[in-house]
């Protein structure tokens, strides 16, 4: 009965937001929460159950919340105007070379593994030419998303770290036979690329603009223009990446100290500091609004027990006749996936159970690992509701969630489909 009410709670979770019935920020809360109810629990328990929730999400909502503050005030001060300017004098006006170059630099920043870094250098080195262009506002977010996919199944992401704990292995057992797989997805994602980028300059053409970015600003972004302060700026965004990357301080704690010490550098003024967080206000509230939301979601399905329940009915639906396709179903499935669990639910929950009964059927159990890594929270990561960096994504783009995922689902799965193709081919897994 409690995976009754897991699904139900995906399902109508997806269906208010596509629909538009409800906000995300409103269906994160209330669908779990009566469901919850729905399932017996009480509002004591259900309350515990959301405190868990809130707590575990709490690092990350402060973390975006300053991240955007921070990357707010470089982008009002100036610091990616260069980076935007040597942009546009490449592209040229060209929509194709402009996505195409989203799709290639998004690939090689998130060589790191963070989701979170990746989103906004990216979001904010091409949000302005996308606006200039008048590119369609989903396909930036949309083409970013699907860029850091096949990078995601590095050794030192999240995600793979916590499929190599739970199948107690090493990096090289997991990510060396991806490796074709993994060539596969960046190859698909730079065919959609090239693919969005034809639709687009046949919709809009080559422009012919002698854009000069500084000369486009307004007043107003002019006033908040620091050039003297842009080697400052550089030195400190760079330090932030690098002791981000290194793990030398504990990433929310980082983005708190580096938020404020940027906006006091760039705008020593009381009332400068107030335009300026007026004026990203909005922004940073919905981004971290979203996140607690979606600690509610997570804590209630994670608490209530929906979530291993899930887990446990989607394995027992395998037909024994059918466990040789349990790596290649595993793969199929662990986009899709992505919208039902979160990275923990899924590989400390999910994947032991697949793992065992691949054992059972003498199958190596490492192919789960792989398969898993196909989709799960890798590819499917910045189209999840359940993590904190797609709220990022989509807050930094000013789009809609369900409008996000309508547009870029069908390519992400295609994405997993693609390295599942080549996972097959390669023998990482097998049928």
């Amino acid at each position: 009965m409690l995976a009754f009410f897991g699904f139900a709670t995906i399902v109508t979770f997806l269906a208010l937001i596509f629909s538009k019935r409800l906000s995300v920020l409103t269906a994160l809360v209330l669908v779990p929460l009566v469901m919850g109810i729905l399932a017996g629990f009480t509002p004591t328990e259900l309350g515990e159950m959301i405190l868990a929730g809130i707590r575990q999400v709490a690092p990350t909502g402060i973390l975006l919340m300053f991240a955007v503050l921070y990357f707010a005030t470089m982008l009002d001060a100036g610091l990616f105007d260069p980076i935007i300017a040597g942009i546009i004098r490449y592209v040229k006006g060209d929509p194709l070379k402009v996505i195409i170059g989203t799709a290639i630099l998004t690939m090689i920043v998130h060589l790191d593994g963070d989701g979170t870094a990746t989103f906004m250098i990216v979001m904010s080195a091409f949000l302005p030419i996308y606006r200039q262009l008048k590119i369609n506002r989903l396909i930036l977010p949309g083409i970013v998303a699907l860029s850091v996919g096949p990078l995601h199944l590095v050794p030192w992401s999240g995600t793979s770290a916590r499929a190599i704990s739970t199948l107690k292995t090493d990096a090289t057992q997991l990510f060396n036979p991806n490796i074709p797989a993994i060539l596969a997805g960046i190859g698909w994602v730079l065919v959609v690329a090239y693919w969005f980028g034809l639709k687009e300059r046949k919709r809009l053409g080559i422009a012919d603009f002698q854009y000069v970015h500084h000369e486009n600003l307004t007043e107003e972004q002019r006033q908040f223009r620091r050039p003297k302060l842009f080697w400052v700026n550089a030195v400190l965004t760079v330090g932030l990446i690098v002791t981000l990357m290194k793990g030398w301080i504990p990433a929310p704690a980082l983005f708190v100290v580096a938020g404020v010490v940027a906006l006091v550098i760039n705008y020593p003024r009381l009332p400068d500091q107030q335009k300026v967080l007026r004026s990203h206000g909005n922004n940073i509230f919905m981004v971290s609004s979203m996140i607690f939301a979606a600690g509610v979601f997570s804590g209630i399905l994670t608490g209530s027990k929906m979530i291993d329940a899930m887990a446990t009915s989607l394995v027992s639906l395998i037909p024994q006749q059918h466990a040789a396709w349990l790596p290649t179903l595993t793969a199929i499935t662990s986009m899709p996936s992505s919208l039902l669990f979160t990275p923990d639910a899924y590989y400390f929950g999910v994947v032991p159970i697949l793992s065992n009964t691949a054992t059972q059927f003498g199958i190596n159990p490492l192919e789960i690992g792989r398969a898993a890594l196909l989709g799960q929270m890798t590819v499917g990561f910045p189209v999840s509701p359940l993590t904190a960096s797609t709220f990022l994504l989509v807050g930094l783009a000013e789009v809609d969630l369900g409008d996000h995922q309508r547009f870029i689902l069908k390519w992400a799965f295609g994405t997993t489909l693609v390295m599942t193709l080549a996972a097959l081919l390669t023998g990482s897994i097998h049928l």
